[in-house]
């Protein structure tokens, strides 16, 4: 992948690499776990010190190290001595980016970043080498971690960006420095570290810092907040949404089931796009995904292949099927925004059995949290869902208000330390033919419940 005189060069430390400009490094690494031979190890502070793990690196393998100044010199190992291994990593990262130089693509959002981000990729894929973000690494280490695995022939990169506070979609902006970007959704994620929906929506704009002056942004046509800050933006806007008319790009849905979604595309005529996955919501990431196969090239016969075939993150608005029950897990992030449209979706689907939901609570919602779980009571009936499992403290709210809808024996609510006692009756309530959801910030670890079903 890189010499360790390459990123000696990256770091500005030349001088001191030269006796090793022919050792190969085949990987950097964070985690010692994962180190392997010829690899790079990056001591990183967690809960622990990261020099700490300097041993069980060169037992896995490990030639190199980033060594954080003043500390006891390492033996047995090569090493360039920097300030901060972390700000070292990042370096490069952007060194090995403009080596491989491919296109890149940023993409943020309070929720359905992923989504689009696997559905990027895939119809990108169908005509270039391309890379994604793998799992969840969208943070200050995660990204350039990414970018360190990105094989050398990527034609394409896309990346996925998050954040909970201001500035940091700034700093992954301009370490990236996009060709294009999106943003999906401006919503209520991490509400708790900003006064209102207006500082989210800043922060998510600081995508366009690190953007290239020929490059585009994609953003939600029908989000009045970004409206007066994209009119700054000197680079090509696109806005996007479900109604003709009100953006430069939109989708009309044709039919939904409960496992595919349908809809043509205005920028694509006379064809019709189907994607594996339900909810309204998902066919606008769909129509992000389109319009970046578009933009970079792809015939509508490719972006077609690319939505069709897309397989999403686990655990993000997908279908599980056992034992003759639908389950639909998405359990790694949930805001009120989210929690509504799935909601929304589930309520329309059929079932041969009942219809059972799971929800745990959305987190980070500061001073607003009471009003946005109970607000969910509008979107839960009886005669849509028939049972209703609550679980963690701020879902005490949606349980009192959904007292007057439900039956004592259908509605069922757990405080955050009963998790073993929700998982044992979700258990014995569910049956074949049943329908269910869970949704929840990750936080909640509903993925328990999720294996736990998949296991019975």
């Amino acid at each position: 992948m890189l010499s360790f005189y390459e990123i000696a060069r990256f770091l500005g430390l030349e001088n001191e690499a030269k006796k090793f400009s022919n050792q190969e490094i085949s990987s950097v690494e964070f985690d010692s776990r994962k180190v392997q031979d010829k690899s790079l190890f990056v001591p990183i502070d967690g809960a622990t010190k990261g020099t700490s793990y300097l041993n069980k690196a060169i037992e896995n393998g490990a030639t190199g190290t980033l060594w954080p100044k003043g500390e006891t010199l390492p033996e047995n190992i090569s090493y360039l001595v920097v300030e901060n291994p972390l700000e070292a990593m990042q370096k490069i990262a952007q060194g090995y980016l403009a080596k491989i130089a491919p296109k890149v693509v940023g993409i943020t959002g309070s929720n359905g970043k992923t989504t689009t981000k696997d559905m990027t990729e895939n119809v990108l894929k169908q005509k270039f080498q391309t890379y994604k973000t793998q799992g969840n690494f969208n943070n200050n280490i995660g990204l350039p971690y990414t970018i360190l695995k990105m094989p050398e022939k990527t034609d394409v990169l896309v990346l996925e960006m998050g954040m909970d506070h201001q500035g940091e979609i700034d700093f992954l902006s301009r370490l990236a420095s996009p060709d294009a970007c999106a943003i999906t959704l401006i919503g209520e994620s991490h509400l708790e570290y900003f006064k209102d929906r207006s500082g989210i929506a800043e922060a998510k704009m600081e995508i366009v810092n690190g953007l290239k002056e020929d490059g585009f942004l994609i953003v939600p046509g029908d989000e009045p907040l970004l409206t007066p800050l994209i009119k700054k933006v000197s680079q090509d806007v696109v806005t996007f949404s479900l109604n003709e008319g009100k953006s430069d790009i939109w989708a009309d849905i044709i039919n939904e089931s409960q496992h595919e979604i349908s809809f043509t595309l205005n920028f694509f005529p006379d064809e019709t796009f189907t994607i594996p996955v339900s909810g309204k919501f998902n066919v606008k990431n769909a129509l992000v995904a389109a319009y970046f196969g578009k933009r970079f090239g792809l015939t509508k016969e490719e972006v077609k292949t690319g939505l069709k075939t897309v397989s999403l993150t686990k655990n993000r608005s997908e279908w599980l099927n056992h034992k003759n029950m639908d389950i639909l897990a998405d359990v790694y992030n949930a805001n009120p925004t989210a929690m509504s449209l799935v909601l929304e979706s589930f309520s329309q689907f059929k079932a041969q059995g009942k219809k059972v939901i799971v929800l745990g609570d959305m987190l980070e919602l500061g001073n607003s949290s009471r009003e946005f779980h109970e607000n969910l009571s509008e979107l839960i009936l009886p005669e849509n869902i028939q049972e209703v499992f609550l679980y963690g403290e701020e879902m005490g709210y949606l349980a009192e208000k959904l007292k007057a809808k439900y039956q004592k024996n259908n509605l069922h609510y757990y405080h955050k330390t009963e998790k073993e006692s929700l998982e044992n009756q979700v258990l014995q309530t569910i049956a074949s033919g049943d329908l269910i959801l869970l949704k929840a910030s990750n936080g909640m670890h509903l993925n328990d419940l999720v294996e736990k079903i998949m296991s019975l």
